[in-house]
């Protein structure tokens, strides 16, 4: 049957709701490139995706890979940043014109779309993939879904300002140390030139609800995604620590923050030098290096967001997204994904355009790690290899909770319209009625 008439009794799951968290966003969407039915004879893979950061780049390794297997055509749409992927999706397949590979967050999208995955088991990027990067999408010992590759985030911070407050960044591991650096900048800004210390992106739900209540979560759940699947409850066992983060944030930020979204906070705030710290991950290099170059390549590093006292100069680091495979297209179709997916991460070709090209931190062997091209990306490779990390448990959150109920009442608590315990409550509440 072909995918784009499939009919079946899957879409009852669509209609559920979607439970994609996306792990790091852009600040655009682009939804070109899509693709019906050829009449030719090649073989068409039509690929959805969420990650902006690397649109060009992945559509340029495409065109390279059609010119090497001309029996293969390749179509790529991408929708992330402002817009909702998860609900593009839901669309996607409720129209019938399926994708044959497509974007899946941890455990909780490996049940929703789990009559719509193929096992990749067999793959070779499964046989490389490191250790632990593919426990979110395995499930009764099927490989669903194949790491995107390892993303590292914290508290980005501007290297020049930092040293012209006479502020090491080295010293600072605990939420107390990032304080006294909010303290010292915001007295000194006016002769630094900033607007303030912080950008605090509240608008973005998923800067706080997810990863930022992440890095507080994760202990509670000993950096388990699985843990955190399972579980029925959530306790906030280290909440006022995190209250403590978003108040530091919130305080020294530019204000409203519930009016910052991604673009403000990188590409008007950061990147241009208005601002010392906001929090953000190694994907916001290209962004950051379009607009200056010189900043992007000397001028940032990350420090850790951490529970003082359990994990103090620690940064999560975690897969931010699989890839799935259709099963639901003709046998062609599925052995080309999976050539296709096999090819980007296992060949030499593939493995170069992903270290130097993509600026991917790999989720695979046999990668020249010394040729990791990026400072953002090398710094999250040195906190992974010394050890210095904690989990993204966010992938076991409940559909939806982390933004639609976290980061809407972090939204309220900025905003003077909740308390903190407020804020707690309703969350736990949601989690344990999701959990039923």
């Amino acid at each position: 049957m072909n995918k784009r008439s499939w009919k079946k009794i899957g879409l009852g799951l669509l209609a559920s709701g979607i439970a994609l968290s996306l792990a790091a966003c852009g600040n655009s969407a682009d939804n070109s490139g899509s693709s019906s039915n050829s009449s030719s004879d090649k073989t068409e893979i039509d690929i959805f995706q969420f990650k902006v950061e690397f649109k060009d780049q992945f559509e340029a390794l495409a065109k390279k890979y059609e010119e090497e297997n001309p029996d293969v055509k390749i179509n790529i749409e991408t929708v992330g940043g402002g817009s909702d992927y998860g609900a593009a999706l839901k669309s996607k397949f409720s129209s019938g014109n399926e994708p044959d590979i497509y974007n899946i967050g941890g455990p909780e999208d490996v049940n929703m779309w789990l009559d719509n995955l193929t096992d990749l088991s067999d793959t070779e990027s499964a046989k490389q993939a490191l250790e632990g990067t593919l426990t979110g999408a395995t499930k009764d010992g099927k490989v669903l879904g194949l790491p995107y590759n390892i993303e590292g985030y914290g508290v980005l911070y501007n290297k020049e300002i930092f040293e012209k407050a006479g502020i090491d960044a080295e010293s600072i591991s605990t939420l107390s140390d990032l304080e006294d650096a909010a303290k010292t900048l915001e007295a000194k800004k006016d002769e630094l030139g900033i607007e303030a210390p912080f950008a605090l992106a509240a608008k973005e739900q998923w800067i706080t609800g997810l990863h930022g209540s992440n890095a507080f979560l994760n202990a509670e759940f000993n950096n388990d995604v699985m843990q955190a699947y399972e579980a029925k409850e959530v306790e906030f066992t280290y909440g006022d620590q995190f209250k403590k983060y978003i108040d530091i944030s919130n305080k020294y930020s530019v204000q409203p923050t519930n009016s910052l979204d991604y673009s403000q906070q990188i590409e008007q705030l950061f990147a241009n030098g208005k601002v010392a710290m906001t929090q953000q991950g190694n994907w916001v290099y290209p962004t950051i290096a379009e607009l200056d170059e010189e900043l992007a390549n000397e001028n940032i590093g990350l420090l850790p967001i951490p529970i003082d006292g359990v994990t103090e100069g620690t940064i999560p680091v975690g897969v931010p997204m699989y890839w799935g495979v259709n099963p639901n297209g003709s046998d062609e179709e599925v052995q080309a994904a999976k050539d296709f997916l096999d090819y980007l991460y296992t060949t030499d070709e593939g493995k170069q355009i992903v270290l130097e090209e993509f600026k991917f931190v790999p989720a695979y062997a046999g990668y020249d790690t010394d040729k990791i091209s990026d400072p953002l990306s090398k710094e999250v490779y040195t906190y992974y290899t010394e050890g210095n990390t904690t989990g993204w448990v966010f992938m076991g959150y409940p559909a939806g909770w982390g933004e639609q109920t976290l980061g809407a009442q972090i939204q309220k608590y900025v905003a003077g319209e909740a308390t903190w315990d407020e804020v707690v409550k309703v969350s736990q509440d949601k989690w344990a009625e999701e959990r039923e």
